[in-house]
């Protein structure tokens, strides 16, 4: 395979293979952003001096897109639940006797 500015190509020049980013690991970034920002949000609402990193995190939260913010809310939403049920199912559940 040689490489090329497109992606991949055979020694003879048959077919590519274009480079494809991998966009699933997007959603654990907009997810640490957000909690990175809700922190810096709650050090603002107390009368904390922010860092660079806070007004850097509180900045990039701002430019994000609203579908992307519900996105990042509802996985940290749905993540909390599911680990609530389970837990909840494990510790009072049937074979528990209390």
């Amino acid at each position: 395979m040689v490489a090329t500015d497109s992606g991949l190509a055979s020694p003879k020049g048959h077919g590519t293979l274009s480079y494809m980013p991998d966009e699933s690991t997007e959603i654990f970034d907009d997810l640490y952003l957000g909690l990175r920002a809700g922190g810096a949000l709650r050090k603002q609402r107390r009368g904390e001096p922010l860092t660079t990193e806070d007004h850097e995190a509180l900045g990039r939260w701002a430019r994000l897109s609203s579908w992307r913010k519900a996105v990042a809310i509802g996985a940290f939403a749905l993540g909390t639940f599911g680990l609530g049920f389970t837990l909840g199912g494990l510790i009072f559940g049937r074979w528990r006797k209390a």
